[in-house]
């Protein structure tokens, strides 16, 4: 009698994926946003920073005074809702990965090198570590934006740096349950030395949770550099960034609401999106989440 083949990784991970409701949707979202991003220069009606002086704070289409020529309407110097939605889209996508990869490079280095050699390297990195957790990130990103200039660069590497600490701790705790194992004795016995152990052996196992925190770290990045704009200490005007454009917009709260609203929904949706599709990450890449 044949067995059945078992399935695919893949197709095993696709399995318990799409089991979650939320997060098949949160990755449906994520793909539009995506999407918009990297068409922007093709799908966006107008230049983002174009002003048509003749529409200063149109509303929505569908509102009275509204025009189909602006969906969403226009903001406070006239320039296009549709169009600076999804450039901010493009540059929100590009914040969040922007700080994910270079949170994880350093992250999973400093993580692998503590987690692998001990004593006091461990000891000095991990102490750095919770030095800079016990410090607000808000305030942290703050402060190093302030001391290295207010703009849109400075505000990513402050984020990059503000969830630098939780990638080291979540790598040397996988380094840590993996350095003792069998498969890690042998490779030693056989001559590995100390970088193939841990980026060749090591690491790879250590994936999951990783892939799981850097999805995580998508949103957290954008909701920290839409923060930052919104205080003036990340992208600076006329860029479309949504945090910025939320800043520009507080004194329409009462007049034009579509000004204020629309950016805030933008990040809304978007930070819960990425929020979703990790829980679902989580649950199909954790065989302890497996249902």
């Amino acid at each position: 009698m044949l067995l059945a083949k078992p399935p695919s990784p893949l197709a095993e991970f696709w399995h318990y994926f799409r089991q979650n409701r939320g997060a098949l949707a949160g990755l449906i979202v994520v793909g539009i946003v995506v999407f918009l991003a990297v068409f922007a220069q093709v799908v966006a009606p107008y230049d983002p920073i174009a002003q048509d002086r003749s529409a200063i704070q149109m509303p929505p289409s569908w509102e009275d005074g509204g025009s189909s020529q602006y969906l969403l309407g226009t903001d406070a110097v006239g320039r296009d809702m549709v169009s600076r939605l999804m450039y901010g889209a493009q540059l929100s996508v590009f914040i969040g990965l922007f700080v994910v990869v270079i949170s994880v490079i350093f992250g999973v280095t400093l993580g692998l090198a503590s987690g692998y050699f001990r004593g006091w390297v461990e000891i000095a990195i991990m102490r750095v570590m919770d030095i800079m957790l016990s410090i607000p990130s808000l305030v942290l990103a703050l402060a190093i934006v302030t001391i290295l200039g207010p703009n849109l660069i400075n505000a990513m590497l402050a984020i990059s740096i503000v969830q630098l600490p939780h990638y080291v701790r979540l790598t040397r705790a996988s380094v840590i349950s993996e350095r003792n194992k069998e498969y890690v004795t042998a490779s030693q016995i056989a001559g590995a030395g100390p970088m193939r152990q841990m980026f060749i052996n090591i690491l790879p196992n250590c994936a999951a949770p990783l892939i799981v925190q850097g999805t995580l770290g998508i949103s957290n990045a954008i909701l920290d550099a839409a923060a930052l704009g919104f205080l003036g200490l990340g992208a600076q005007p006329p860029t479309p960034e949504w945090g910025s454009m939320l800043a520009n917009a507080r004194e329409f709260v009462g007049s034009a609401w579509w000004i204020v609203t629309f950016p805030g929904l933008c990040i809304l949706i978007t930070v819960l999106a990425f929020n979703l599709m990790g829980d679902g990450l989580r649950d199909a890449l954790d065989p302890k989440m497996k249902r």
